[in-house]
């Protein structure tokens, strides 16, 4: 192990154009699932100044009023400005559909929506058995929006965005290296005050844990003025912002977006699954690191490949551990959507922040972990 290493993660707040597009995508899914817990869906948002597109294949018994959806979710955001709102939305490919159904044609169960590996993590160096950059980053653009959304600093706008370095020494977080922070402002905010309040509100109780030190470079809006924001000043694309989804680029990310896709889709399904997996690991005291990989085929109900790697941190062997976890888990995409509740609205509300620092989420539940601790140790008896 190194002595001494930085690790960065990044975090945007809901009113960012990419994340807003990732909430429309999950919105329009709640949506359909709501009266179709079998539907099909693949939603996409493209936006940009004076427009909104939504495409994508959705298959579902009732189709939701798309352009309401979205004109709620952008003004729920924190923007009243007026888009013109594009739909564009078609049946799910019937090659695709035959496939995945699980009719016996292909497979007697629900196939993969497509192929491509997924992983998951956890580790326990903080409460959300997450890396502390990655709690650090969502920390400080929650609260940035909470300072917005409260009135605690006046002249916030809703886009905005945050990046944390943490210096590593022998595998512990040791000191914060920097904080950079760019946040949307009105124009006639003054940045002196500005940089003030976010240090006050923001920065000082988000790094409650590990405070900044003299040397920590904290940047609060370095380029100076932000005042145009959001769809006005950048497009936003859904599925553009995967590290802020998942594990802040500290983890492997192989498979694909996982907003505005239903739990057919593995990448959203297997993404979830793979998390749930790793945390139960780590909270059954089977190792203190915990990387999940699982892979899948176009079609095909049973992952093509399972791999467990626990960092030379595991109580098992990491072959006989993936053993475990195929006994105790069903990582066919009907088992995964059964055991997460994949087939109920609610992603919307888990979008913003991280996927996997809510701890509310199906996939965030820890009740795994007795079986995995018995499944090892029959598995090593043999």
């Amino acid at each position: 192990m190194r002595d001494k290493y930085i690790q960065t993660a990044e975090s945007v707040t809901e009113g960012h154009p990419d994340k807003l597009c990732d909430t429309i995508a999950d919105t329009v899914l709640d949506a359909c699932l709501k009266h179709d817990p079998s539907a099909r869906v693949a939603c996409e948002a493209l936006a940009t100044a004076g427009k909104i597109l939504v495409a994508g294949e959705i298959t579902a018994k009732v189709l939701p009023d798309i352009p309401a959806i979205v004109a709620r979710t952008v003004r729920k955001a924190g923007y009243e400005t007026d888009y013109e709102i594009e739909v564009i939305t078609h049946d799910q490919s019937i090659d695709i559909a035959e496939a995945v159904s699980g009719d016996g044609s292909v497979s007697p169960q629900q196939g993969a929506g497509d192929q491509g590996i997924m992983y998951g993590y956890a580790c326990l160096e903080t409460d959300e058995l997450l890396p502390l950059p990655v709690v650090l980053a969502h920390r400080l653009t929650r609260l940035l929006t909470d300072a917005r959304k409260t009135g605690t600093i006046q002249g916030l706008g809703p886009d905005g965005k945050a990046q944390v370095s943490v210096e590593y020494a022998f595998g512990l977080p040791s000191r914060i290296i920097s904080v950079v922070i760019s946040c949307q402002h009105e124009e006639d905010k003054s940045l002196d005050d500005l940089r003030r309040e976010v240090m006050e509100y923001v920065v000082m109780p988000a790094l409650r844990e590990l405070p900044p030190d003299e040397e920590t470079e904290l940047l609060i809006n370095p380029s100076g003025r932000f005042v145009l924001g959001g769809f006005e000043a950048d497009t936003g694309l859904t599925g553009r912002k995967l590290m802020v989804d998942t594990y802040g680029g500290l983890v492997p990310h192989g498979g694909g977006a996982l907003s505005g896709k239903d739990g057919t889709k593995v990448d959203r399904s297997g993404t979830c699954m793979a998390r749930y997996i790793a945390k139960n690991i780590v909270v059954a005291g089977l190792a203190e690191r915990c990387t999940v990989s699982l892979a899948y085929a176009i079609g095909k109900a049973e992952p093509v490949a399972v791999d467990i790697d626990t960092h030379g941190t595991g109580e098992y062997a990491d072959a006989g551990l993936a053993r475990a976890v195929c006994a105790v888990f069903d990582l066919t995409p009907d088992g995964m959507i059964r055991a997460l509740g994949l087939d109920r609205p609610g992603f919307a509300q888990f979008c913003n922040y991280g996927n996997f620092t809510h701890q509310e989420a199906p996939w965030e539940q820890t009740d795994r972990g007795a079986e995995l601790r018995q499944a090892c140790a029959s598995i090593a008896k043999k």
